[in-house]
């Protein structure tokens, strides 16, 4: 229970990958917090995992993390409710209907938009919890990059699908850990953490021909399942990893060598 009693949010909580991060850091002892857009489906996951483990501890509670008042709002009754708020987890995933055309089709209002939501939302949420943590002593900050924010797009593995790498992608995902390390140093002395975490493929019904593509470049099992995430955000949130900040861990089964 290396978590034990920590509330922590979960930003994008009900989707494929912050779902396994609830499942995971309740497991864990946490008090975990599913931060998203859409309160039925938060409601449908946060129902689904306490029926697996009916001793966990899980709230969900309406977010967007595009809006100041909204993140307040949170972290206020978050407040009122604990006395606490130990971590943060940026993990949702907001985009336009635009989002992921191809490179010459993308408008420019439309990439905008996109930075604005993604990079932006983590800014802004950032920003407030940081404030919170600031005036509570300590606190802990983890972002979700991607490979695809560490090394230049493998077009590759796409050939013969209709799946492309989308440039917003790319430049939201690299954003993201200089935000990570820019926000590290900003806080020297505050006792706030801030870490990223950089994931390769996750399984989510992509054709054949990417997988064996993806998995050629791999060592071992190609794209990975959530759960095979899940121990490295436990692991960045806890005090096992006290002293790791303004990092990223890339966990991909060497995609990126």
């Amino acid at each position: 229970m290396v978590l034990l009693d920590q509330v922590i949010v979960v930003t994008g909580g009900a989707g494929l990958i912050g779902k396994e991060i609830v499942r995971r850091i309740s497991a864990a002892g946490a008090i975990s917090i599913i931060a998203d857009m859409d309160p039925d489906r938060s409601q449908a996951t946060m129902e689904s995992l306490v029926q697996e483990n009916p001793n966990a501890r899980i709230e969900a509670l309406k977010l967007d993390i595009t809006s100041k008042e909204s993140l307040q709002n949170l972290i206020s009754t978050l407040h009122q409710r604990f006395g606490r708020i130990d971590a943060l987890v940026n993990n949702a995933y907001p985009r336009n209907k635009a989002y992921g055309r191809p490179f010459f089709e993308v408008e420019y209002a439309d990439l905008c938009e996109n930075l604005s939501l993604h990079l932006g939302g983590y800014f802004l949420a950032s920003q407030q919890f940081a404030g919170y943590f600031k005036t509570q002593g300590r606190g802990n900050i983890l972002n979700v990059s991607s490979i695809y924010g560490v090394v230049a797009p493998k077009f590759e593995v796409y050939k013969g699908t209709s799946m492309g790498m989308p440039v917003e992608y790319a430049l939201i995902k690299s954003g993201l850990l200089q935000l990570t390390k820019y926000l590290a140093k900003s806080f020297k002395g505050l006792n706030i953490r801030v870490n990223a975490i950089s994931p390769g493929g996750i399984l989510d019904k992509q054709p054949e021909p990417f997988l064996s593509q993806y998995k050629d470049l791999c060592l071992n099992k190609g794209m990975l399942d959530p759960s095979d995430l899940a121990g490295t955000f436990v692991f960045l949130l806890s005090d096992a990893s006290r002293y790791i900040n303004g990092q990223n861990l890339i966990v991909d089964d060497g995609f990126t060598l």
